[in-house]
């Protein structure tokens, strides 16, 4: 249900954003580092939320990629507690058996 409302409010913006870049028509002057150039509005508005789209789709790649990671790492060590584990139970068998056996003698 979470990823159903994350979606509609992302397609709620989606239709926010291009309702507002298809009023804003008019030809805007843009400056670059190396001269200007004249570009509809819309055309400069769809281009910033692409590049924003893009720019946030990495920093949330690389979040996920980091912890992926992470958990690869945590279920390597808890399987190597495991085994530890059960080895120490295995190591410790025998002298609880002669334990119980020295209090039934008794």
């Amino acid at each position: 249900m979470k990823s159903q409302g994350s979606l509609i409010l992302a397609i709620l913006f989606a239709l926010l954003v291009a309702l507002f870049a298809v009023i804003n028509v008019d030809p805007v002057k843009v400056d670059y580092f190396l001269g200007t150039a004249k570009w509809p509005l819309i055309l400069v508005i769809l281009g910033s939320v692409l590049a924003g789209v893009i720019i946030m789709g990495a920093v949330g790649a690389r979040r996920i990629y980091a912890l992926k990671r992470e958990i690869k790492a945590l279920r390597k060590e808890k399987d190597e507690l495991k085994v530890r584990n059960h080895l120490a139970k295995t190591e410790a068998e025998p002298y609880e058996k002669n334990n119980y056996r020295l209090a039934d003698e008794k």
